[in-house]
């Protein structure tokens, strides 16, 4: 086991974080350029339905994320970590195998129940190990990952299906999950010291539960980043019908796909030095301003011509539309986690708990909405902007009236 104090434990530290925490992007991204293939494989007569084996992976965690943060506080990160990876490799195997449509989306939620578990306690273990602004380097440089994950594992996907069938990239995301699991086992120590450990309990999660419902700022936070993550889920979902088939990009769909991946991650180092000079609520609310003014231009023009949008255009459109959601994903949550600090860890699992369930629920209507062309996706883009708008001015409107 290494030395926690070298430069060296360190590093491996941040990879393994990172590799952890990309366990979930990595089951859903891979997926995208194989939906095709799996819709005709498992007899799926409606294509929309092909969606649901994506957000059945966020439905699956918004079911986990309640329970995998207290759990790590009473037992240990490592323990849940493994708790929470075996079960997401049941749920692989159980996709493997999978003949039809209905025993997929079960082991797809089975698969997110369990990889919540990476998202969660792979933070608590950072803010066990680090602290204020070294704490915030470290998480600077795992965040780099959600940039390069996103971009390439399309790509990895399409690589696969080159020489294979999908079940292979189930095999191949299997593996990974394994690989990840012995990394943790035998190069990290656990990070939770003994005499820090809390009594697991059921009242707890309830007071969590309480208290951040009571809070209306925090739960206007909560609402409207569920909200306007929602019509990410949508775009996730529908990108394969969009990109491969709608505008025939084929095999160049993963490449695409990456390269508007990168929005968003510029737009997370953007906001670093945003941060500074406007504060995360101007910076949220001009984010939110700009990412609704722009898909009403965009739908009124989709509108206007039949529903018909240039594949540039709607390149530029959601180049824009990520940006400002790469702005919006870390300032929302971290607005809505704000007020709790004294339940920090019971706080995060209830916030991105709620925040899931929201972006499952608008992200698959606004998806089974799809109609052969863009419009339901852009207006989805615009009716989450607005209604997120409305929550955020409300809930902030002291403060977002100083800035006229």
């Amino acid at each position: 086991m290494n030395n926690p104090n070298s430069d060296s434990s360190n590093k491996e530290f941040i990879c393994l974080m990172a590799a952890i925490m990309s366990l979930a992007a990595l089951s859903i991204d891979t997926m995208l350029p194989a939906l095709g293939q799996m819709t005709t494989d498992l007899n799926i007569l409606d294509p929309n339905d092909s969606q649901l084996i994506i957000s059945a992976v966020f439905l699956g965690m918004s079911l986990g994320l309640m329970l995998y943060g207290p759990l790590s506080d009473a037992y240990g990160r490592k323990k849940i970590i493994y708790l929470g990876i075996s079960i997401y490799l049941i749920g692989t195997l159980i996709s493997i195998f999978a003949t039809d449509l209905s025993f997929m989306l079960i082991g797809r939620v089975i698969q997110g129940f369990g990889v919540a578990s990476c998202r969660v306690v792979s933070l608590a273990m950072v803010r066990d190990k680090f602290h204020g602004p070294e704490m915030g380097k470290i998480m600077s440089l795992i965040t780099v990952v959600f940039i390069i994950v996103p971009a390439l594992a399309p790509s990895i996907g399409q690589a696969i299906l080159l020489f294979a069938q999908w079940r292979l990239i189930f095999w191949f995301i299997f593996a990974y999950g394994v690989a990840s699991l012995m990394w943790l086992h035998y190069r990290q120590g656990e990070t939770l010291a003994k005499d820090k450990h809390l009594t697991f309990s059921l009242s707890t999660i309830s007071a969590g539960i309480v208290e951040t419902l009571r809070h209306t700022q925090a739960l206007g936070y909560t609402v409207s980043l569920g909200l306007i993550f929602g019509s990410f889920v949508a775009y996730l979902s529908t990108a394969q019908q969009i990109l491969q088939d709608q505008y025939m990009l084929g095999d160049l769909f993963s490449i695409y796909f990456g390269a508007l991946a990168l929005a968003l991650g510029f737009a997370s180092f953007a906001n670093s030095k945003l941060i500074a000079i406007f504060g995360m609520e101007k910076l949220s609310f001009y984010a939110l301003i700009t990412i609704t003014f722009v898909s009403l231009i965009f739908y009124l023009y989709v509108f206007s011509n039949e529903g018909q949008l240039s594949l540039n255009l709607f390149l530029l459109y959601l180049t824009i539309a990520f940006f400002c959601l790469g702005l919006l994903f870390g300032n929302l949550n971290a607005l809505a986690l704000e007020p709790f600090g004294h339940i920090a860890g019971v706080a995060t699992s209830v916030i991105s708990s709620i925040q899931t369930f929201f972006a499952v629920l608008v992200g698959g209507i606004i998806g089974q909405l799809y109609d052969g062309t863009v419009a339901p996706l852009i207006g989805g883009f615009l009716v989450c902007g607005v209604l997120t708008l409305t929550i955020f001015v409300s809930v902030r409107r002291p403060k977002v009236q100083k800035i006229n």
